[in-house]
């Protein structure tokens, strides 16, 4: 560590003067920050509320992105599989002569 960081980190409450680390204003920080816990019953009401805030997508947006990823996927299959037989023939052919 430099001194750059010492001083910042001085500044921030985070080590001593003397370098030596702060648990207990870390601790204690931490304790200051956290505020009071949510119930159950008020975490599922909020899990619930950014949930209808979601913009799902309608059914053909789903099937027409489902289409695009699957030809995609078997268009970038076939082409490795192409470019690993091409390659390996080529291969076989320079190491046979």
């Amino acid at each position: 560590m430099n001194r750059e960081q010492k001083r910042m980190m001085q500044r921030q409450g985070q080590v001593d003067a003397d370098g030596a680390t702060s648990r207990r204003t870390s601790a204690q920080d931490v304790a200051r920050r956290r505020g009071p816990r949510t119930s159950i019953r008020q975490f599922i009401k909020e899990i619930r509320d950014e949930m209808r805030q979601v913009a799902w997508p309608t059914r053909p947006e789903v099937i027409n992105y489902t289409s695009i990823v699957f030809f995609v996927l078997v268009f970038m299959t076939l082409l490795i599989f192409g470019l690993g037989v091409g390659f390996s023939k080529f291969v076989t052919f320079l190491f046979q002569k």
